[in-house]
């Protein structure tokens, strides 16, 4: 994932939009609870490592999302996938550091977004490094190049509504050989990659409501979902 904008103020839920961007050809599956041993866990599933970029507990409406660092040191041969990351954060919170091992895996930003708080913690190979974040809105990337995106698009992001401001901003935007641009489209390695998925995220305790798009620059509507404490509602 490669752009995640998060909104808190102190008189509404926390407002949340994660573009993922990934090799075009590499599968993956739509939010659901896929994870039967987090069974009030939803997310989409990278069918590859089994994983997820982005995942909410719906119970407590805590959302964890990770950025993958390139430009940060790879992983090491049997490092942890870093699409566990989120499941731990939106299970555990700011504990989630005590559930996995970290030596060997590659750099990430892992976010995490509750009800009243939002955190990221850095990690470059080498050093965990922790940030507690005020009201307003946030712009994270995956670094590098992509840091001028959050300069380019904090200002507008943060001058419209959600979750219709948001979307309108993706749409409409053919993807762009552009770091800074919100839906990408490059060749690196031999290998097409972009903007392969977009979900807009209300999370509050006990109700999650999702929009998403495999497309997210086209007109097309979004698809939209509903999960409550007990199963997905209508």
């Amino acid at each position: 994932m490669c752009t995640v904008v998060v909104r808190r103020s102190a008189d509404r839920p926390v407002e949340l939009l994660a573009v993922r961007d990934e090799v075009t050809t590499r599968g993956f599956d739509v939010p659901d609870r896929w994870w039967p041993q987090f069974p009030d866990v939803v997310g989409g599933r990278d069918r590859v490592a089994g994983g997820t970029w982005c995942a909410t507990q719906v119970g407590t409406g805590v959302t964890a999302l990770v950025l993958n660092r390139y430009h940060e040191r790879p992983a090491a041969p049997g490092a942890p996938s870093r699409g566990v990351l989120p499941l731990l954060g939106a299970v555990h919170g700011a504990d989630w550091v005590s559930h996995v091992r970290l030596a060997g895996m590659a750099g990430f930003l892992l976010v995490l977004a509750t009800p009243d708080r939002l955190t990221t913690w850095l990690f470059d190979g080498d050093q965990l490094t922790g940030t507690e974040h005020p009201e307003g809105t946030h712009v994270m990337t995956s670094g590098g190049p992509e840091d001028r995106k959050a300069d380019r698009w904090r200002g507008a992001l943060a001058e419209v509504t959600f979750p219709d401001g948001w979307r309108g901003l993706v749409q409409g935007r053919p993807p762009a050989d552009d770091p800074s641009a919100l839906v990408v489209r490059h060749e690196r390695d031999g290998q097409v990659y972009g903007t392969v998925f977009a979900e807009l995220i209300d999370a509050r305790p006990g109700q999650l409501n999702l929009e998403y798009s495999r497309r997210p620059w086209t007109r097309d509507p979004w698809d939209t979902a509903a999960f409550g404490t007990g199963g997905p509602t209508p």
